[in-house]
């Protein structure tokens, strides 16, 4: 597999401040049919939704199997593979073992794997989505893998999703994050800062990733949300979310995908990072 990326973020070290958390989630609702209209006006409010066993063990295993096969490169036509920096010169030399704790990140593989394109248009997943956004002709328009191998799994900082989308504003954006295996505190599970999504875009700055800056996340309200293999979590596209180093021994794999509505305003590069973007601002981190 030649054609992968290179992860070129920092697995460095931390503040210990930086994932502090309030409470841990440990409740949600069971399966999309419970979703009722109180939910979805509590994910405008909060800017988040938990949903446990979205997928059944079966669904969920496929799903894995599938990501496994891209991963291995059993589908050869795909070349969204991004690995750690580490592996670069070494990964298409790797056992099938080894490029599992290799690999950060798997991008745009729906097409490539029907196990995977079956979660992410799966019809009782978009019925919820369709209620959130509020239209009926949402589509998906970015899917992501993203994997963090035993112990050397780095952060994703804290930041906004729509940070990297050049759509407008008032745009709603939902992230849908498939937890593959258990998703712990300790493996470097989703956290959020309920209802921060109410205050609009903060800037972002190339530090250790694109991220907010670590003195500019006020986490006291944090929440941590762990998950089982098959449930969910779904987020506004503005919501201050990122995931702890996985300082575990067990891997955390996750699918990601993106809705909005089909027609929606867009911006330029430029005029997006006007807004989060540090370019022609007098600022630092």
């Amino acid at each position: 597999m030649s054609d992968i990326s290179i992860d070129t973020g920092l697995n460095v070290d931390y503040p210990d401040w930086l994932y502090r958390y309030a409470t841990e989630v440990t409740t949600g609702i069971s399966g999309f049919d419970a979703v009722t209209d109180a939910d979805i006006q509590s994910f405008h409010e909060r800017g988040y939704l938990v949903i446990h066993d979205a997928f059944t063990a079966t669904e969920t295993q496929s799903g894995l199997d599938g990501l496994v096969d891209l991963i291995v490169g059993k589908n050869p036509d795909f070349n969204g593979v991004q690995v750690s920096g580490t592996a670069e010169t070494t990964y298409d030399a790797l056992s099938d073992e080894e490029k599992q704790d290799a690999v950060r990140k798997l991008f745009y593989y729906v097409e490539y794997d029907d196990r995977l394109k079956a979660l992410a248009y799966h019809p009782t997943l978009l019925n919820v989505l369709n209620r959130i956004i509020g239209y009926d002709d949402i589509t998906m328009f970015q899917d992501m893998a993203l994997i963090k191998p035993p112990r050397i799994g780095r952060e994703k900082p804290w930041h906004q999703d729509m940070a990297y989308f050049n759509v407008a504003l008032d745009t709603i954006i939902v992230g849908v994050w498939i937890a593959l295996d258990e998703a712990t505190i300790e493996n470097g599970c989703m956290m959020v800062i309920p209802g921060s999504h109410k205050n609009g875009a903060v800037l972002h700055f190339q530090k250790r990733d694109w991220q907010i800056c670590d003195t500019d996340v006020y986490n006291d309200g944090a929440v941590a949300v762990p998950l089982k293999p098959g449930s969910l979590l779904m987020f506004h596209g503005l919501i201050h979310h990122g995931t702890p180093a996985n300082r575990s021994d067990h891997r955390r794999r996750a699918l990601q995908f993106h809705y909005r509505a089909q027609n929606i305003k867009t911006l330029t590069q430029e005029e997006r990072l006007a807004i989060y973007g540090t370019d022609g601002k007098d600022v630092t981190c």
